[in-house]
């Protein structure tokens, strides 16, 4: 009954009713436990016993039921996800045809007029490689220097070949410059060696960008904070270094130019390599998109940093598909573009590393292949799918982050006796080196080695560089085929990387089968993983030789 004064009725009941209701509720559940009960059905799931400790290769065994497990939850994942677009195809398709019936006829006819619109030429796509293309040899065009980022933790394998030789035949006389970025990540020994092989060539700057400008109110509010209260931040990430030396550098070489323009410098070099974080360092405010993903600049854009100096950022340069895979997975964009799997990526990068360094860096056991690493990445960084299956495409995702962005420490060795490239001559040296203050360049490097906080040589990882990174500067260069030169090199340089014989025999599992089972009806059928028993057997000194009485 309701009451008055009150919008609901009451939900209470009287208590004879409510013990009513619980007394039918748990008769009704007993008859249910008793039929189940004379079915022989229960609820109840036999736990699984597992592997016992006694059965001989049991960590070889639960190591193959695992990869079966990963596999099938993979191949579920694909089919589930495939089943999500169809639906969604099918949705799309049915509103349309609905919408299309019931729209009016003077909607119909606008829309035509829309489409006959748009089969006209519109805007060029800005991920497409000929645009990108174009917007790198506007940048060259445009500059009158052209400053080449590269990463201090492989310089050599981040320069391009086809780039330089590019500007150095350009006409108008132009610079050419390079930059070593992400010093602060490489040992304090090898930077200064990758100096002075470089400053054979062409000017070297060693530089270190600041990674907190997030908005370009942050130099106003930090200014503010530090005139009120005098604290600065000091943190590594915070921290820029050698930008003073770059901007007085530039500075004092459009002062040489005697021209009333504004000096332009063009800012390239390979994808993530740090081009956008140079200019925003230098500038103080965040006037260029920079992230740890590849390929955020999509076109040229220019940048005033002082009154007679205009910074040009640029795309980054597309790899050519003739490069081995490790210059492919660290330089190129196949894995944004979804032109190669992450998997891949990560398999190609533990080969050209040292085994026990990479367990150390990232604090993880001993494991035989890539599958099996990205697995124990994922359950240390808590990268969990529902119930519990570890998330090996996350894992894979953030450790190309790692080593493409300014996170891991990895170094490779300088050439101790490097000669010039076939496009460089002495007096192309002697031009490019004519009109910079070498001797205060020389002063202001040396003074920035020592503000950076450099990792020790333990620390560091060992990569094996694969050398110049050959570039697409047009559309047509990109036809080429891989030569199978390039899939020799390699494979003959695992043997310079300590551990790298190890690690390519752990990949043995990774490769498919050639010849797969044939499927029958009504039958499971489980392929066989290989597994090496000389790892498990070659650390126990008790193994025991079964030839001895079986024979």
């Amino acid at each position: 009954m309701k009451r008055p004064k009150l919008k609901r009725a009451s939900k209470r009941v009287s208590c004879s009713k409510r013990y009513k209701i619980q007394k039918k509720v748990r008769d009704h559940n007993r008859k249910l436990k008793k039929e189940a009960k004379k079915k022989g059905v229960s609820k109840r799931v036999k736990k699984d016993p597992g592997v016992p400790s006694s059965a001989p290769f049991k960590e070889e065994v639960l190591r193959e039921a695992e990869q079966r497990r990963l596999q099938i939850e993979e191949v579920k994942e694909k089919k589930k996800q495939a089943k999500k677009e169809e639906r969604a195809q099918k949705r799309k398709k049915e509103k349309d045809t609905a919408s299309k019936e019931t729209e009016p006829k003077a909607k119909k006819a606008r829309q035509e007029v829309v489409v006959k619109q748009s089969e006209t030429p519109s805007a060029p796509d800005k991920n497409a490689r000929p645009y990108l293309c174009s917007e790198l040899n506007k940048v060259i065009d445009a500059s009158d220097v052209v400053i080449e980022v590269l990463d201090a933790r492989d310089p050599l394998g981040y320069r391009c070949p086809q780039l330089e030789e590019a500007v150095l035949q350009r006409e108008g006389n132009k610079k050419l410059l390079l930059v070593l970025s992400k010093i602060d990540l490489v040992p304090q020994e090898n930077v200064e060696r990758w100096i002075q092989c470089l400053q054979q060539e062409f000017p070297v700057v060693a530089f270190k960008a600041s990674t907190q400008i997030k908005d370009k109110t942050v130099q106003a509010r930090k200014s503010r904070f530090v005139a009120s209260n005098e604290v600065l931040d000091r943190s590594r990430a915070a921290a820029c270094f050698g930008n003073s030396c770059l901007t007085e550098l530039l500075s004092r070489f459009a002062v040489n130019k005697q021209n009333e323009a504004s000096l332009k410098v063009g800012v390239v070099g390979f994808p993530n390599v740090g081009k956008s974080s140079l200019i925003n360092s230098l500038k103080g405010i965040l006037a260029c998109n920079a992230g740890v993903k590849r390929g955020i600049t999509k076109s040229m854009q220019e940048v005033h940093i002082l009154k007679n100096v205009k910074l040009i950022d640029s795309p980054g340069v597309l790899a050519s598909p003739v490069n081995p895979p490790a210059s492919m997975a660290l330089r190129s964009l196949q894995v944004e573009e979804g032109q190669e799997s992450k998997l891949e990526a990560v398999r190609t990068l533990l080969k050209q590393c040292d085994h026990s360094q990479i367990m150390l860096q990232y604090n993880v056991p001993d494991f035989r292949n890539s599958l099996e690493f990205l697995t124990l990445f994922a359950k240390k960084r808590g990268y969990l799918q529902k119930g519990g299956v570890p998330n090996t495409e996350q894992a894979a995702t953030a450790f190309l982050a790692d080593w493409t962005g300014a996170k891991v420490s990895y170094h490779c060795k300088a050439p101790e006796n490097p000669s010039l490239p076939a496009y460089m001559s002495d007096a192309v040296v002697a031009e490019m080196q004519n009109g910079w203050d070498l001797n205060n360049l020389k002063t202001a490097n040396e003074e920035t080695l020592k503000g950076v906080k450099f990792p020790s040589q333990a620390s560091s990882i060992g990569f094996l560089s694969k050398g110049p990174t050959a570039g697409l500067l047009s559309v047509v260069d990109s036809s080429e085929e891989k030569p199978a030169a390039a899939e020799m090199e390699a494979e003959q340089s695992n043997e310079a990387v300590p551990g790298a014989e190890e690690a390519n025999k752990s990949e043995a599992p990774d490769k498919p089968q050639k010849a797969p089972l044939k499927k029958q009806p009504g039958h499971v059928q489980f392929q066989s993983v290989p597994i090496d028993i000389s790892l498990s057997t070659a650390t126990t000194d008790d193994a025991y030789d079964f030839n001895t009485h079986f024979k």
